[in-house]
């Protein structure tokens, strides 16, 4: 899902950096509030965790690569899209500047895509259902977090030229429909393991959690 340097025009790039650098700033006055000596640990963890898991791709025609991302699972435990946003843009300034794994001058795009359609959507798709099912929703969480973070990059793409929108759609989507299902069940795995024997870590509600 990393777009690489060239794939979009620079002016689609340019106003992506632009929303992305409003997003992160924001997140980043969230950090300055929420994070602590118990929570940086755990926010470290989780950003070396991503960082792996997203090595895992693979090529995808019609499209860019396919992936797990991590922001749903990111925005649960620390119950705020803002610690997706913050988690996905300092894994890709990494893999950016260091891997050359998706675009400089595209990374704003990506950040767009992977932190903040990833971590909002995983977020809200959790909070809109962790009452009628917590572990349905941290699952469904996970799954649409990929899938239309895929969706969203596919469209950048078709409005560049770079491929037509029904053969991305197609491609990214089948694709990423299944890789969202290991991302949903890793989440839950995650989330499931956490609030079992450290619940404290996670700033879910108890409650939520007990209920299930």
């Amino acid at each position: 899902m990393h777009i690489p340097d060239g794939f979009l025009p620079l002016w689609l790039s340019a106003v992506f950096w632009v929303i992305s650098i409003i997003f992160v700033s924001f997140s980043l006055k969230w950090a300055s509030k929420e994070m602590n000596e118990k929570t940086v640990p755990m926010f470290s963890a989780l950003a070396a965790g991503i960082f792996a898991i997203q090595a895992m791709n693979m090529p995808i025609p019609w499209g860019t690569s396919g992936h797990m991302i991590g922001a749903a699972l990111t925005a649960i435990v620390f119950n705020s899209p803002w610690a997706g946003v913050l988690m996905l843009a300092l894994v890709l300034i990494v893999q950016g500047l260091f891997f050359a794994d998706g675009g400089l001058i595209v990374m704003g795009a990506n950040i767009f895509n992977m932190g903040v359609i990833g971590g909002f959507l995983g977020y809200y798709v959790f909070k809109a259902l962790k009452k009628v099912n917590f572990h349905l929703s941290v699952f469904l969480s996970g799954w649409a977090a990929t899938f239309f973070a895929a969706v969203f990059c596919t469209i950048q793409l078709a409005i560049s030229g770079t491929f037509p929108i029904d053969l991305g759609l197609q491609f990214m989507g089948i694709y990423h429909a299944v890789i969202g299902i290991i991302e949903g069940i890793i989440t839950l795995v995650v989330i499931s393991y956490v609030s079992s024997v450290r619940p404290d870590l996670l700033k879910v509600s108890k409650k939520v959690i007990t209920h299930e």
